[in-house]
């Protein structure tokens, strides 16, 4: 099932941006939804993940900035990112999980400027 990322752009310091990730109701029932980041040069890392019980586990250079959560009956996974700083810019992805199992929607790219 296909992952669809949207909302990137660009925008101050300081700012804000949303990104969604359109999916399935099946989807979002079973799996451990994320959103990943990658900056030019570096790794791929976590940014914020929820499972489907509801728990929450999020990157600590993020903690109390941005928001992860689901509409179920939108089948859509949000990630909300408040008070943007430069370190943020990266291409971000939208990931499930399943038994261990990865899948990834293409990325959406999100620029901050100072």
């Amino acid at each position: 099932v296909q992952l669809q990322a949207s909302g990137g752009g660009s925008v101050q310091a300081g700012g804000s941006l949303r990104l969604s990730c359109s999916t399935s109701e099946k989807i979002l029932l079973v799996n451990t939804m994320a959103w990943y980041r990658q900056s030019p040069g570096g790794e791929r890392e976590m940014v914020a993940s929820q499972s489907f019980g509801g728990r929450t586990n999020y990157a600590d250079s993020v903690k109390g900035r941005f928001t992860i959560s689901r509409d179920n009956g939108k089948s859509t996974v949000v990630l909300q990112m408040n008070s943007l700083n430069p370190g943020d810019t990266a291409v971000y992805y939208c990931n499930r999980n399943w038994r261990g199992l990865d899948w990834w929607g293409q990325g959406t790219q999100v620029t901050v400027s100072s």
